[in-house]
Formats: C-alpha cells, sequence, structure tokens
C-alpha cells in the first residue's frame, strides 16, 4: 500500500509548511509542492527540506515555480505561463509521499479550476490545517464542506497554534471529522524541535493508512 497525503489549509499562512515538514520527517516520505508562486523568499520546498531533516532527493522538483508571490492563476498570468492541470498528476513511486497545496481549498490555478478540483481528482487522503484562533471555526467548517461537496477524501483536521480544546471540540462535533492533533507555534522553529513537538501532539499510527 503506498502512503500518500495531501496537505491543504483553511487559508494562507495557517502553517500547513511547517505541518508538511513534520508529517514528512515523521514518515520518512518524499515531499512535493505542485505549484510554487513567489521565488523570491525561501521557497515551500526549501522550508521542508530545512525543517524535516531529510535528504534533498526526497524534495521532489515543483511542476511550475512562479516569481509572483499570489494566486497561481494570477502568477502564471503575470509570468506568461499557462498551468496545464492535465500535467498535475501524481508522482509515482513506492516511498511515501506529502503534497502541499498553495493556500486554502478555494485557490484558482487555471481554467476556472481549483485546487480543490485537483484534490477531488487526485482521491488520495487529505489533511486540514487549521489555526485556534479567533475565526477558526467558521473557516475550517466551511472548508470541510467545500472538501465534502466535491468528494475530497478527509483524513481529518490538524490544528496549528495554541492548543483550544473547546474551538477544537465543536468544530470536531460540527464536521463530524477526526481530529489528528494540535501543532504549536514553536519559538525555535528547528528540525529537532519540530520533531519532539509532532511526536508529543500526533500518534503517527492515524497516518498509517494512506491509500492504494
Amino acid at each position: 500500500m503506498r502512503i500518500r497525503y495531501v496537505v491543504t489549509g483553511t487559508d494562507t499562512g495557517v502553517g500547513k509548511t511547517v505541518f508538511s515538514a513534520a508529517l514528512t520527517a515523521a514518515l520518512g516520505a518524499h515531499y512535493w509542492k505542485p505549484i510554487q508562486s513567489g521565488l523570491d523568499e525561501e521557497t515551500d520546498s526549501k522550508t521542508v527540506l530545512r525543517l524535516s531533516g531529510i535528504s534533498s532527493e526526497r524534495i521532489l522538483p515543483e511542476a511550475y515555480r512562479l516569481s509572483t508571490p499570489a494566486s497561481p492563476h494570477l502568477a502564471a498570468q503575470l509570468d506568461g505561463v499557462v498551468i496545464d492541470t492535465a500535467q498535475l498528476v501524481l508522482p509515482e513511486q513506492d516511498a511515501p509521499l506529502v503534497v502541499e497545496g498553495a493556500g486554502g481549498l478555494l485557490v484558482p490555478l487555471s481554467g476556472g479550476l481549483l485546487f480543490a478540483d485537483l484534490f477531488a481528482r487526485w482521491q488520495i487522503p487529505t489533511i486540514l490545517c487549521a489555526r485556534t484562533s479567533l475565526g477558526t471555526i467558521n473557516h475550517t467548517l466551511l472548508s470541510v464542506e467545500a472538501m465534502r461537496h466535491r468528494g475530497i477524501p478527509l483524513l481529518g483536521i490538524a490544528f496549528i497554534g495554541e492548543e483550544n480544546r473547546e474551538t477544537q471540540r465543536i468544530i470536531a462535533q460540527m464536521c463530524s471529522a477526526r481530529v489528528l492533533g494540535c501543532l504549536p507555534w514553536l519559538a525555535e522553529l528547528s528540525s529537532d524541535r519540530l520533531r519532539q513537538a509532532f511526536n508529543e501532539n500526533f500518534d503517527l499510527s492515524a497516518f498509517s493508512g494512506g491509500s492504494q
């Protein structure tokens, strides 16, 4: 059985790249960011490489690298690039794979296609990263609703931030979703500290199912 997961978020900046790095390290997985928007600062692939501690060979090259830090559809337009969504096919390999989306589920790619539509096409378990701060209940419930409307398989919700048990409880209850754990914000963000925090707050057996 191949272990493959998509990591998405309720919105931009929620912390899904840090979570992706932690999950990639825990699974000894390969990491793939299909579309990278913004190249001036550290890319998500480089962040995962730095924080996961895996070898560079396990970071798969992006299908599209776009200069502007914006929604992929706009970044591609500004770069004079046409995103061919038919080319966004999951890499075939035996090793575990962690795939990270960009922004939230309803970020547009090209030709009216959203990231959520791409995830629905792939049909592999998807992890939704959500904040624990104010506003997350609305954003998370809307995201879960968008996923279920498209038939995207939801593995569960990974909360990121200071633990808020009531917020986590009501979200899980309202959308009947599994809470995978809560990754705290780390003052010292290093590969060792991130690995420790993941091990302390998540049960790795929850990620052992993957997909065929």
